[in-house]
């Protein structure tokens, strides 16, 4: 794939950047003259662009951020939709028509989600289903679903996963008229690091260069441990995981790992193509 993702239709500027360098993917949403909004055209790019953080083995984690400083992403197009008399994806079961974010596409690496700016709407996807999400303390989080006439759904399960039940039911039923001050979302758990904005993306990556230094099998075994987890009670989660663990005792990483520490050196991982259980 190019670094550049074209988009499906005439424009100045591609919809969205898609940049590797030192094992880090960069998804960066781009249409700041629309508030990084979604369009239809983005849907098939998307779904591109994670499929090569998902299939490359060179990469071993992914940030996804939005252009400018005003908003990370406002959701989908309204001005399209409205123009188009309705939403563009198809009516067939999730998995065959969503795939804005890394869980949408199957992918077992580590995304961190560098909130710069407003986040809404549909731009929940990418908060709701990051595994770290880093925001400016000056972003606020709203849903606005219900103040256009569509239901809150997806993005809005996500809230209510890792917001306190009120907290996720006043911003999806109130929509415009609440928004989820950044410090607030903080001190929820629904933002994981609270900095100044000229240091978010400093801090992703960060972030991002820290988990790339471990093994890339363990550390996806280890996420799909946890996320799955949470569609588990807890005995059951546990022996899920207590499986993961002994299917990675095969892999060479569980050997090279301790023996690198042993001699005092760094590690030399096996680089294996998504370690999926």
């Amino acid at each position: 794939m190019t670094q550049q993702v074209e988009q499906a239709v005439t424009s100045t500027a591609p919809e969205v950047l898609f940049e590797k360098r030192d094992h880090i993917a960069y998804i960066t949403l781009n249409r700041p003259h629309k508030g990084n909004s979604l369009t239809g055209t983005m849907m098939p790019v998307m779904k591109e662009v994670w499929g090569e953080v998902r299939d490359d083995p060179w990469i071993r984690a992914a940030i996804v951020t939005g252009a400018g400083d005003r908003h990370f992403c406002t959701g989908a197009d309204v001005d399209a939709v409205a123009s188009r008399g309705g939403m563009s994806t198809g009516t067939g079961p999730l998995t065959d028509e969503v795939y804005w974010s890394p869980r949408q596409n199957r992918v077992w690496k580590p995304v961190i989600c560098a909130a710069n700016g407003l986040v809404a709407g549909a731009g929940l996807h990418f908060v709701v289903d990051a595994d770290i999400v880093v925001a400016s303390d000056t972003v606020s989080f709203m849903d606005t679903h219900v103040n256009v006439g569509l239901v809150g759904a997806m993005e809005n399960i996500g809230l209510a996963k890792r917001l306190p039940l009120g907290t996720a039911l006043r911003m999806t039923l109130m929509g415009r008229d609440y928004r989820l001050p950044a410090q607030r979302a903080y001190q929820l758990g629904l933002v994981d690091e609270l900095v100044a904005p000229d240091q978010v993306m400093a801090t992703a990556e960060e972030i991002a260069h820290s988990i790339a230094r471990n093994s890339p099998a363990a550390v996806s075994l280890s996420q799909q441990a946890i996320w799955n987890s949470l569609e588990m009670g807890y005995t059951q989660a546990c022996e899920y995981g207590w499986a993961l663990l002994r299917m990675h005792w095969g892999h060479p990483d569980s050997k090279e790992g301790p023996r690198a520490f042993s001699e005092r050196r760094e590690p030399q991982w096996t680089t294996v193509a998504r370690p999926e259980a």
